[in-house]
Order: structure tokens, then sequence, then C-alpha cells
């Protein structure tokens, strides 16, 4: 396979995860696409390189920045904005990883204890069949909770062992 066809055959197939991270085809293929690309590209390329709109180009890559997964890039003598993707591919899994806990997880959790309040008859048995439930929804989400929080604060904990380890 040659590298055009290579190229074309990751930022589609990336593009299909998206949808399961939670993100629209699009945005993930523009991400696919700065992530396998050595110099940053404008919106211009990537519109030509996507065959997408400037609309859909500039809605994209502005969300992709609010995830953290691309930056602006300044070029000397150039008028045009740049963008590159973090290449990093352990910090892009914990940026996506804290932004769909914030957009998924966090508001579900919240909702859950508001649920375990209902409040009825403690003798009814759909009413405690309801709590238990929630009871049990509400515990695997915490420890949801707690395994990606620790999978985001792995990366820091890295960084400060390995700065320990220099200065040691």
């Amino acid at each position: 396979m040659n590298l055009v066809d290579a190229k074309a055959q990751f930022i589609q197939t990336w593009g299909s995860l998206g949808a399961q991270w939670g993100i629209n085809r699009t945005m993930a293929q523009i991400h696919a696409l700065l992530l396998v690309m050595p110099d940053p590209l404008s919106a211009d390329d990537i519109m030509a390189e996507l065959n997408i709109s400037r609309g859909n180009t500039n809605m994209n890559v502005r969300e992709l920045i609010n995830w953290g997964l691309v930056e602006r890039v300044l070029i000397p003598g150039e008028r045009k904005e740049f963008f590159i993707a973090e290449k990093d591919i352990w910090k892009v899994a914990t940026y996506i990883a804290r932004e769909r806990k914030k957009r998924e997880l966090d508001p579900i959790m919240k909702v859950l204890l508001q649920l375990q309040q209902a409040e009825g008859d403690p003798k009814d048995r759909e009413l405690k069949a309801f709590k238990d439930s929630i009871a049990n929804i509400n515990k695997f989400a915490q420890q949801t909770d707690r395994t990606i929080s620790a999978f985001i604060k792995s990366e820091e904990n890295w960084f400060y062992s390995s700065l320990l380890k220099l200065i040691k």
C-alpha cells in the first residue's frame, strides 16, 4: 500500500472511531490528518485534503482545540492560521478521557445522586427496587470515575516522577 492510500485509510478509520469517542466523524478525520502530517496545516489545506467546507473545517478545528487535541501555530511571515495535533498518543488518550468524563460521566453522576433521594413509603417494594438499582448504577459510575481519574492523573504522575529522577 502506498503512502497516499495508507494515509486515506488511516483518516477514514480514525474518523469511524470518532463516533465511539463521542465526537463526529469529520472532527476525528481532521484530527487524524493533523496527527500524521509532519508540518502544521492551514484551514485551506485541511479543506482541500478532506474535501470539506470552510464552515465545517472551522467548527471542528475549534472543537479539537477545546478538547486540547489541536493547537494553533504561528508561522512567521504567514497571515493564515495553522494547526497541529498533539502527537503523543498517551496525551491524546488522556485528553479524550478527560473530556468524555466531563461531558458524559459527570452529568450522569449528578443525576444519580439526585435520584437516590427519591421519597416514598419505605415498605414500598417498587421504591426499594428503584433505589437499589440506582445505588448499584451509582456505585459502578463512582468506580468508573475513579478509574478514569487515575488514568488521567497517571500522565501527571509520570511527569513528576521523571522530574524527580532528573533532579537526583
